[in-house]
């Protein structure tokens, strides 16, 4: 099903979930995993997943989606290069700190994700926006510090926070490729990162055989990376990049909540004023509202949709019903509603406006694939 803008809030919050379990139960399997094969393990239990998850699905729902093309070429390399050193950088990390911070800290990839969504790919991101991210930047300062007088900043802390901005540049490729198939970038990513993160544990040495953890961790993979950022592409499609950041952010309160129950940590001063920063970023990201008057421009390309939609008026020469995937042209179009940044609405904005309320100017639309062939 097409997501809206109601249930891909839904795919937002369960891929959060999902991932959510990642911190907690990978601290867990460090004892006995080293770091790099962890995060080969988890990668490639999301890609061998998703492969298996892709053959039992019906034929008719495989044609719904659009297939990756060699257009999209640069995007799949940057994002398995990208999900090669993210995972690696954050089981690093887990090794120098603990899970409810590292889980907390992973609130800092929302910032990265929406300042190199706005600055970089142009995608509006209004006022309200702007404050989440500062308050979320706030309290990821104030937590990977050892101690706020002396502005010591731990290794541990570092280390999660770079994997955090790989991983809001991996966002960013990602957001370029929501309108094709789901189950094949999932696919891409595990299956690439994985035997990328698995041939350099075997250059290093770093390679443990002991099955029953390393089942484990192909098991917490396909969860955790696999079934998250199944539900992450969807949710982009409608939300684009920044949006659905803000609400991924729910998994690290989740995760610092399974971290404590299973390792019984204890709750610093730091950690609540952190919290709080973190909750009311999440607030505002999640509840800016956007509508005004906009032009589409003649574009051409290809994705899953329907007929119902409100954005495609083209013809078929045999009757079609329901969602369905082809290349096709969408004519010039002006009008008002609600939306977000998908990638049927990249307009720019060329001057400041409260993105909270509707407005008459106009926008335009810039083109983003081209086609030669038309439906």
């Amino acid at each position: 099903m097409k997501p809206t803008a109601h249930s891909s809030y839904v795919y937002a919050i369960l891929a959060a979930f999902l991932f959510s379990l990642n911190a907690p139960f990978s601290k867990l399997l460090l004892n006995d995993l080293p770091p790099t094969f962890l995060a080969a393990l988890l990668y490639l239990g999301a890609g061998f997943g998703m492969i298996l998850l892709h053959l039992i699905a019906s034929t008719s729902h495989r044609r719904q989606e659009a297939r990756l093309t060699k257009k999209e070429l640069p995007y799949i390399f940057g994002m398995i290069f990208l999900d090669i050193a993210a995972p690696i950088l954050l089981m690093l990390g887990l090794t120098k700190t603990s899970a409810a911070n590292t889980s907390l800290l992973g609130n800092f990839e929302i910032v990265t994700t929406a300042l190199i969504a706005g600055f970089i790919f142009k995608e509006t991101i209004g006022s309200r926006l702007w404050k989440a991210l500062f308050l979320i930047t706030a309290g990821c300062l104030i937590l990977s510090m050892n101690d706020i007088r002396s502005l010591d900043f731990s290794s541990g802390s570092l280390l999660v926070l770079a994997a955090s901005v790989c991983w809001g540049f991996e966002n960013n490729c990602t957001r370029m490729l929501s309108l094709k198939s789901p189950m094949e970038i999932v696919i891409l990513k595990g299956c690439g990162s994985g035997i990328g993160a698995l041939l350099i544990s075997i250059v290093t040495e770093h390679i443990t055989l002991r099955i029953s953890f390393i089942l484990a961790a192909f098991v917490l993979g396909f969860i955790s990376y696999g079934l998250s950022i199944f539900f992450y592409v969807l949710a982009q499609r409608e939300l684009g990049a920044a949006r659905t950041g803000a609400l991924y952010a729910v998994a690290p309160f989740l995760g610092v909540l399974l971290s404590f129950l299973i390792f019984h940590g204890q709750l610093s001063f730091g950690f609540f004023i952190s919290l709080l920063l973190f909750l009311a970023g999440a607030y505002l990201a999640s509840s800016e509202r956007h509508r005004h008057l906009h032009i589409h421009d003649s574009l051409t390309h290809e994705h899953r949709h329907s007929h119902n939609d409100g954005h495609h008026y083209h013809n078929h020469q045999e009757s079609v019903t329901g969602e369905h995937s082809h290349i096709h042209t969408h004519v010039s179009l002006s009008h008002s509603h609600s939306h977000t940044p998908d990638l049927h609405h990249t307009h720019n904005h060329t001057h400041s406006h409260n993105h909270n309320h509707s407005h008459n100017n106009i926008h335009s639309h810039n083109n983003i694939h081209s086609h030669n062939n038309k439906h």
